[in-house]
């Protein structure tokens, strides 16, 4: 169980990232467009999974801008953008910022992806949601890298997700 803050006020999450060196968790996520995406559709790229509470706020809004940034250019690899938000939500914030170097995705027909990956929030104002977080996975699904942000109006360790790919 990781503990951060919200506001000045500690909460847990259901589990602990996965550990670098680990095989990530299999997972199928829901694309803007309704179709599946799963972990073994990543197979041969590095992924940086962008995990947050709700594209809708204004830390997670900067942090799907500045993946898209970073992203763009980079062979190889991809940018998921991991949240429970509606894809219809997710399409509409990514089409009004003209964002296409990410994918961002939905766990909302698959919650357990919270719990696999230990980010689901269990208490304080935002349980249920997803607390942020980064993991990086290779190309054969190996953890490179894996970040919980430690305050939640914090943005993530960019620079440290970058190196990994």
């Amino acid at each position: 169980m990781a503990e951060f803050s919200v506001r000045g006020t500690m909460v847990h999450t259901a589990g602990d990232l996965p550990a670098k060196g680990s095989r990530a968790p299999a997972f199928t996520l829901t694309r803007t467009d309704f179709s599946a995406l799963s972990l073994d559709d990543l197979k041969g790229k590095k992924a940086i999974l962008n995990i947050f509470p709700s594209i809708d706020t204004p830390t997670c809004a900067n942090s799907v801008r500045r993946f898209n940034q970073e992203a763009a250019g980079r062979d190889n690899v991809i940018v998921l953008c991991v949240s429970a938000d509606l894809p219809f939500a997710q399409s509409r914030f990514c089409g009004a910022e003209g964002l296409e170097d990410v994918v961002p995705v939905s766990t909302f027909r698959n919650p357990e992806f919270g719990r696999d990956y230990g980010v689901v929030m269990v208490d304080g104002p935002l349980a249920g949601l997803m607390a942020r977080a980064l993991v990086v996975v290779d190309e054969d699904g190996a953890v490179l890298h894996a970040e919980q942000v430690p305050e939640i109006a914090r943005e993530p360790d960019y620079a440290a997700a970058l190196d990994c790919v």
